[in-house]
Parts: C-alpha cells; structure tokens; sequence
C-alpha cells in the first residue's frame, strides 16, 4: 500500500459517484476518464463496469505510477496515459463516455475550455460526459461552505475557484455539447452530464 497515493476526498466521495454512475455510464466500450489523480477512483468505478474498458489519463506524468499501483491486477482497466485536456489533439480518438471528477475549480478556465472542446471531438453521438465537484448558481442562494472554498482557492492562485454552472453549460453549448442532467450531490456537490448535440 505505501506506493499508493492517497486523497481523502477520492476516498470520501466513491461510492456517492458509484451510486449515481451505474445509470449514466454505458456497461460496454471505452470509458475515458480525465484528471484520474492518485487512480483511487479508476479502480473503485472500473470493477463496476466489467464488460467496459476503463482509460485512466491525467495530465501529470508523475501521476501514472500511483495509478498503475492502484490499478494492477484489474483486467478491464487500461495502461494510464497522460492527457493533457488543453491540448487540441487527445491520444483517444474516440470514446463511449468521459468521466471527470474535481477538475474545474483547481484549474485555469482554460481547461475547462479545452475538455469541454475536447469531449465534444472524443465522445460518440449520444455518449455521456459526466462531471462531478463544486460548483456555483445564480439561480439561488449558494452553500457558504462553497463560496468560502472559492474564495480560499482564489487566494491559492487566481486563475483558480469554483466556477458557475451557467458558465460550464454556455461554453458546453458553444462546444457542441447539451446539459442533459443536473444532479444534486451530498456536501453541496453536483453531477452534471453533457452529451453531444451531434446524432
């Protein structure tokens, strides 16, 4: 176990996403997740899904090991590769559904530019892009727990914070991609799942 990283949080929320991710994702194909961490979450999903295969990516080459680690031994779990979401040319052609858990609000806008556009190329007509994490409304009173995050984020690096949902769904929608589902989630958290507007 000590060459497992560890995230509290990954540990905390796994089986709140296992609750909800048995009826959005597809039981068979490729399931592309981004920004997998520490891998906690690949190898507590991937064995839900036995008939799928799961890719494991993150941007962080450092990152492959621990996932490697958490991964071994699961046969429907992928070789991790690094995925940088900015970038205008992802290493998986295509995909059956793209998981994202926790990404936004500790990375520049930037990113949420590039996977928003990135899924949109990656993912096949009416296959879902499910993301989980913080996030803000202007349509209603807002978690002070989750506008005091935001602004300790902010403090931690500007370019960071936890972003709107109606910002997320105006760039979706200039991407190519419908907010199918809004999901409200334990500890102020929501699920959000996109699917291409492409038949």
């Amino acid at each position: 176990m000590s060459d497992r990283p560890f995230a509290p949080a990954a540990d905390r929320n796994k089986d709140e996403l296992l609750a909800v991710l048995p009826r959005i994702l597809p039981s068979e194909g490729l399931i592309l997740e981004l920004a997998s961490g520490t891998g906690q979450h690949a190898a507590h999903f991937a064995p839900r899904f036995p008939q799928a295969r799961w890719q494991p990516s993150d941007q962080r080459p450092e990152a492959l090991a621990g996932i490697r680690a958490w991964t071994e031994g699961q046969p429907n779990v992928l070789a991790p590769l690094v995925l940088d979401v900015t970038t205008p040319e992802w290493p998986i052609a295509a995909a059956d559904a793209i998981v994202t858990v926790n990404l936004l609000h500790i990375a520049p806008w930037e990113v949420c530019l590039g996977w928003l556009a990135g899924a949109a190329r990656t993912l096949r007509p009416g296959a879902p892009l499910y993301y989980y994490g913080p996030l803000l409304r202007r349509d209603r009173p807002n978690a002070p727990s989750n506008l005091a995050f935001d602004e300790g984020l902010r403090q931690r690096d500007p370019s960071w914070g936890v972003r709107y949902l109606e910002d997320v769904r105006a760039e979706a929608e200039r991407a190519g991609l419908s907010l199918d589902e809004v999901i409200e989630m334990p500890n102020n958290n929501l699920s959000l799942v996109f699917r291409p507007d492409r038949e």
